[in-house]
C-alpha cells in the first residue's frame, strides 16, 4: 500500500510500516501546500495520507477524496509519542476506504 506521512510528522514513522510505500511531504516536494489542495495531489498516488492534524475532518469533507485519513492521536508529534502508534496504523490499514478517516489512539 502506498502511504504518505504529512509534513508534522517525523519522517523515520516510515521504518515502521515494513511492506508499505511510504513517503513524505517534503520528499514528493509538497511542503506548505494547504489541506485540500494537498489532499487532491496525494489521492492520485496515495491509498492512505498519516497526519497529526486533528482538525482536518473538520476542514475538509474528506468523502470526496480517493484517499483514507489516519490520524495519530499522541501526546505529542514527537517521534517518542507517535511510533508506539504505528502498530495500530498497521492494523488498520487493510480495513481503509477511500475517503475514511480513522483517529488512531494509544
Amino acid at each position: 500500500m502506498k502511504l504518505l506521512l504529512d509534513e508534522c510528522l517525523d519522517w523515520r514513522l516510515r521504518r515502521e510500516l515494513p511492506g508499505h510505500e511510504v513517503k513524505t511531504v517534503q520528499e514528493m516536494g509538497w511542503r506548505g501546500i494547504k489541506n485540500g489542495r494537498l489532499l487532491a495531489l496525494a489521492e492520485r498516488e496515495f491509498q492512505v495520507f498519516i497526519t497529526a492534524d486533528r482538525n482536518l475532518s473538520f476542514q475538509q469533507n474528506l468523502s470526496r477524496f480517493a484517499i483514507a485519513v489516519a490520524v495519530l492521536k499522541a501526546k505529542n508529534i514527537r517521534l517518542v509519542h507517535t511510533r508506539p502508534l504505528m502498530s495500530r496504523v498497521l492494523a488498520v490499514l487493510p480495513s481503509l476506504k477511500p475517503g475514511q478517516l480513522v483517529i488512531v489512539t494509544a
